[in-house]
């Protein structure tokens, strides 16, 4: 393993190009071509005529170019699928579709370049910072995963490790506390890799196979102790299973007929507060389960009557952590966000935006909500009245995620059009 640690490269640092940041530095500067600092017009195709040879007729394309965001970084060149945020330094990750992914600041005006992760040979689509910031995690369509460490300024992340071990990687999920983290494929397998400092290694500690079709979600719930690590994973297949992970046992594994009475839900979201756990499904199916006892507490379909089935997907999930606030956002395709009751599983309120809901999360443990949606906007409601207290433009394409930093005064999203925008609210 020595000798493949030594052969490691590091990841691609900043060209004679590229200013090379101190993650210190507050940058000043702005940009000289556009004195509010937006992003450049795409000048070919905003208005556009066509004059045919005969007759006058034209047709003119508008494209909305109002834009509040702080600044910018327009590197990428196809859609940044994932976006997360480093838990100490200003920084971000993004990943693309040009197989690319890029670390820059996000306390500068402009943004600072940092460096760039390649080797990927698909789309970027996951991936993450450890707990205590050291360590980098990315993953692409294409199953190969990459692991980085960083030096002790965040400046510098040289290749600690790497796996290939499924055909596609559906998402990645970190450990809250631990230097664990797990990883979701479309053969329905899920693993558990360790990252060992010490060994300069990673170390698988679990597989699994009992998910039949993909693998879609997982979450990891922090143990009395190192000892006790647990892993709930669900599957297009309708099953969810707690994992033992050090035995590779299942606590409990609950089945479509056995336990769903007979609704066969194609689950893709998961999130827990506590011991409780929500999953959503791709046919609106909402349900809340006790992970102590393995019971599931309610099963609910959020919405009836739609054009399109699908648009009943929950796309996203995110409990409301206030003591005192009870409840769970749910964001489905057809650009509903259900805010229910977490004691009595009701409907309080239901917003709506003009397009898919792509993820939604709460600032820390207040009762501001964050969306994201295919309309290319970043949203900000007061859970509590339902009152929109911000709106967030700038994107001509969809937002396919989103990270929150500073307790929630910056909002950085990753746009289907390539474009990241930092919003200061």
């Amino acid at each position: 393993m020595s000798d493949q640690v030594d052969q490691q490269q590091n990841a691609q640092e900043p060209t004679e190009q590229d200013e090379f940041i101190d993650i210190n530095e507050v940058g000043e500067e702005v940009y000289e071509d556009d004195e509010n600092n937006q992003p450049p017009p795409e000048d070919d195709e905003d208005d556009m005529e066509i004059n045919e040879e005969e007759g006058e007729n034209h047709e003119t394309l508008e494209i909305d170019m109002s834009n509040n965001s702080w600044t910018y970084f327009d590197k990428h060149e196809d859609s940044i699928f994932t976006i997360f945020s480093h838990p100490k330094l200003p920084m971000v990750f993004t990943g693309g579709g040009d197989n690319l992914g890029y670390l820059w600041t996000i306390h500068s005006q402009p943004p600072k370049f940092v460096g760039t992760i390649e080797n990927h040979k698909e789309s970027i689509i996951s991936g993450g910072f450890t707990n205590d910031g050291k360590f980098l995690i990315t993953a692409d369509m294409n199953g190969f995963l990459q692991v980085f460490k960083s030096n002790k300024t965040g400046e510098k992340w040289n290749l600690f490790g790497e796996l290939n071990e499924v055909d596609e990687i559906l998402f990645v999920t970190i450990h809250p506390t631990l230097p664990f983290f797990a990883f979701g494929a479309n053969d329905g397998s899920i693993w558990v890799y360790q990252i060992d400092e010490n060994n300069k290694s990673l170390i698988q500690i679990m597989s699994g196979f009992s998910h039949t079709l993909e693998c879609n979600g997982a979450i990891f719930i922090p143990g009395k102790d190192e000892n006790d690590l647990t892993l709930i994973s669900i599957s297009e297949d309708g099953t969810v299973i707690n994992w033992n992970c050090f035995t590779g046992q299942t606590n409990y594994k609950l089945q479509p007929n056995d336990d769903f009475k007979g609704v066969e839900s194609p689950w893709v979201t998961i999130k827990n507060y506590g011991n409780l756990i929500a999953i959503g499904g791709r046919d609106g199916q909402l349900s809340i389960i006790n992970n102590d006892t393995g019971k599931i507490l309610t099963s609910i379909k959020t919405l009836d009557n739609v054009e399109d089935i699908a648009e009943l997907s929950i796309e996203a999930l995110s409990w409301c952590k206030n003591k005192n606030i009870n409840l769970l956002a749910v964001g489905l395709v057809s650009g509903d966000i259900l805010l229910f009751d977490t004691q009595q599983w009701k409907i309080r309120k239901n917003l709506k935006v003009d397009d898919a809901i792509t993820k939604l999360e709460f600032i820390n443990d207040t009762p501001i909500l964050v969306g994201s949606s295919m309309d290319g906007k970043i949203y900000k409601w007061d859970s509590r009245t339902g009152e929109l207290l911000f709106t967030g433009v700038g994107h001509n394409m969809g937002i396919l995620d989103f990270t929150i930093t500073e307790n929630g005064k910056k909002l950085i999203t990753a746009g289907d059009e390539g474009v990241s925008l930092v919003f200061v609210d």
